[in-house]
């Protein structure tokens, strides 16, 4: 089946690094193995005033593990003073700025306005007095036995909670469930996914026909969604891919299996917290590729108002420049605003990006310090044909994508292994070889088709898993059959091409499961340090690759007509990751309501495994150990739930360290139990540095200092460890600690 692509912000960036622009766009969906759109909107901004925000006032801050109380009259009293100062800024605006005008206001994650510049500058609107920062407004896409289930534990997680109908339930509130808003492109209600058997009857706010006891809010964030009667509809599929990932309850409402492309998948999806509830927050509709900062952060603030206890934004803003010099635009102020209501009790996971496998990748708001970053590795398993060697009777499993194929197809396997990212020579009536990278799937075959190919077989760069090729959205797409195979049959297909041997690629499809295959870090998974402040992300990693869930069951990107509903696809990205991460907090808030938003953070970041995998290493099953590829490791939730100490900050960084300058530093760690007991020790282990720092770490009562010592030696690069707290029981956490030498 060749669905319509999701429009050019869906691009995972597989092996091409994004070097201008701020936002990247969604950040998951098909891989097209090409560059997507980036930018920001320069007529725009977000304007910080000078004032705290509700969440962090120190009169109107909740207390840890509380919400705010919008019903007190300290709290109504100090947002009438906050409206004061934005009125009072307005104000200046008529007088001094009169082309400006505001599209939106905010006064719980930031004391900030959403202005229209209309030609009016930046260093205009700093002038006012009341202002305290300007930045242009980014523009922001949504990225893109269950097998990712068993990576991350989460079956022994949900046995400690009595089974998947209860993953996500609050322990001892009845039938109270934990609520997750999708800050994405909306989720389709009628999926059976979002079955709401058993769900408690809950005031819904939004269109009847898109909400239920499941999704109990659909709202729609953008600012010409009125005059172009914008709606929560779920017209792009990968708010609902998303959606279904953290709370599909689909297997266990008694599906066995699931058909996807009108194949039989051996269960039924479920999502990692099937019991929770849903709120969709639609800041893409339509068809709209991008959504601003002002969007979002409406979003953020309206999911906050509604009670959700979780968000997941599947979403990236890469870490470019401004195109004005003056403002290097690194969006602050969105990362600042996850920042605030993490504090103010709403934890707020967040995708990586999919600009890897270069580092300094990581963008907004996954760079904020108090965000649940995620980074991707890949499911050992996906949707295959088998592609033989006639010649030699050898055959190989491959992933089938959106390039079909829909009859068999045989010839001779080209001697050329190359990126086919331009002109050739003949290929006629051969099977292209391919390597993947360097520009779109769609690019490559066409390319190949051109020459004459009457296919073609792309071989994976990266170890791990072969994954489902999707068409970049440009017009003339190729009409040869496409498919991709693993890294490990490299060798063998380049030396089968160079003897000419006939290969055909089959047309009949099977599920396949190669679960020794997960676990790799995906190639297109950003890495950090954070610009700026060099700090560590993403925090944790979780399946992003080859990740089977929901997509919508009409609309331009359903299965329908080809085949019937429910509709279900494999899609690949941080995107993918992140409601992983979402759904895991569920579980674990749900088994442990009086934790606070961080202490969750904690929990998973702090307990995950070190199971990960360098996809891009010269040998196979190498570990992944640099931090600002994996952050801490594989989420592992069932560990999570059974944390006993919660750190904050969840990892330690040292910023910028200037070389040869001898410079001796300390940060410190808050300690926390969860139901552990001291007393704490501490020690870095697995120091990694040249040129060379020594880390140590030492505890007093509930405090971690963790202090470097750099030698006076110049030179550059990244300096590593691991903090690991015990007590006289072993190991109970872990983090990692950060500096890079410049």
């Amino acid at each position: 089946m060749r669905r319509k692509r999701l429009g050019a912000a869906l691009a995972v960036v597989a092996t091409a690094l994004l070097t201008v622009g701020v936002s990247v766009g969604l950040a998951g969906g098909r891989p097209t193995d090409g560059g997507a759109a980036t930018g920001l909107d320069v007529e725009s901004a977000l304007v910080q005033l000078a004032g705290e925000p509700l969440s962090t006032y120190e009169k109107t801050k909740p207390p840890k593990g509380k919400k705010i109380d919008f019903s007190s009259s300290t709290v109504k009293s100090y947002r009438a003073h906050l409206s004061a100062l934005r009125n009072d800024f307005k104000q200046w605006l008529q007088k001094n700025a009169k082309d400006a005008n505001v599209t939106g206001e905010y006064d719980i994650a930031l004391n900030a306005v959403a202005v229209r510049l209309n030609g009016t500058s930046l260093s205009t609107i700093q002038a006012a007095p009341m202002v305290q920062r300007v930045e242009y407004q980014g523009l922001y896409g949504p990225q893109l036995i269950d097998p990712d289930l068993t990576l991350i534990n989460a079956f022994a997680a949900w046995a400690a909670v009595g089974g998947g109908a209860n993953a996500g339930k609050i322990a001892g509130g009845g039938n109270a469930r934990i609520k997750v808003g999708v800050i994405d492109t909306g989720i389709d209600v009628t999926h059976p996914c979002f079955n709401d058997t058993g769900f408690p009857a809950t005031q819904q706010q939004g269109p009847s026909s898109m909400t239920n006891n499941k999704v109990i809010v659909a709202k729609v964030f953008n600012n010409k969604a009125g005059s172009r009667g914008y709606t929560p509809a779920p017209v792009q599929s990968h708010g609902t891919h998303v959606a279904g990932t953290v709370a599909c309850d689909y297997g266990v409402n008694g599906a066995a299996t699931t058909i996807v492309d009108g194949v039989t998948v051996g269960y039924g999806v479920n999502g990692v917290a099937p019991a929770a509830q849903l709120g969709n927050y639609n800041v893409f509709p339509d068809l709209e590729g991008f959504a601003r900062s002002e969007d979002i952060l409406n979003a953020m603030e309206a999911a906050y108002v509604d009670g959700m206890d979780i968000v997941n934004m599947s979403l990236s803003g890469g870490p470019g420049k401004s195109p004005n010099p003056a403002w290097p635009g690194i969006q602050d102020l969105l990362s600042n605003a996850v920042d605030d209501l993490d504090q103010a009790g709403m934890l707020s996971a967040v995708a990586a990006g999919n600009s890897g496998p270069g580092f300094f990748t990581i963008g907004s708001p996954s760079r904020a310090e108090r965000a649940l970053t995620a980074g991707a590795v890949a499911v050992g398993h996906y949707i295959g044909v088998d592609v033989t060697n006639d010649t030699d009777a050898v055959t190989y499993g491959a992933a089938v994508g959106q390039f079909g194929p829909s009859a068999d197809t045989t010839g001779a396997l080209s001697a050329n292994l190359g990126t086919y990212c331009g002109g050739g020579g003949s290929l006629t009536g051969q099977i292209a070889l391919i390597d993947r990278g360097v520009c779109t799937f769609s690019t490559k075959i066409r390319n190949a088709q051109s020459a004459g190919a009457v296919g073609a077989i792309v071989v994976n760069n990266v170890w791990g898993p072969p994954i489902a090729m999707a068409q970049d959205g440009t017009a003339n797409q190729p009409t040869i059959p496409g498919v991709m195979v693993s890294k490990a049959a490299r060798a063998a297909l380049s030396g089968a091409g160079s003897t000419g041997d006939t290969f055909t690629i089959h047309s009949t499809a099977a599920y396949v499961q190669t679960l020794a295959d997960s676990g790799y870090l995906a190639g297109f998974s950003s890495r950090g340090p954070t610009n700026v402040d060099f700090r560590v992300k993403p925090d944790v990693t979780a399946p992003g690759a080859n990740v089977l869930s929901s997509i919508p069951n009409s609309g331009p990107e359903s299965c329908v007509p080809t085949f019937a509903p429910p509709c279900w696809a494999f899609f690949q990205g941080t995107s993918m990751a992140t409601p992983h991460l979402a759904g895991s907090a569920a579980v674990v808030l749900g088994a442990h309501p009086a934790w606070a938003s961080w202490q969750v953070r904690s929990a998973i970041v702090n307990t995950a495994d070190a199971g990960v995998f360098d996809g891009a290493a010269a040998a196979p099953a190498t570990p992944a150990v640099n931090v600002q590829a994996v952050g801490s490791g594989l989420e592992n939730l069932n560990s999570a739930l059974n944390a006993t100490v919660a750190l904050d900050p969840v990892s330690v960084s040292f910023g910028g360290v200037p070389s040869g300058a001898g410079r001796t530093d300390s940060r410190t760690i808050s300690l926390a139990n969860l139901g552990g007991a001291g007393p704490y020790t501490a020690a870095v282990t697995g120091e990694n540095c040249s040129p060379v720092v020594d880390f140590d770490a030492s505890v007093s009562g509930m405090t971690v200092t963790v202090t470097m010592s750099a030698e006076k030696v110049q030179g550059s690069g990244f300096c590593q460890g691991i903090l690991r707290i015990s007590n006289p029981g072993g190991e109970v956490a872990h983090a990692a600690v950060f500096a890079l030498i410049k």
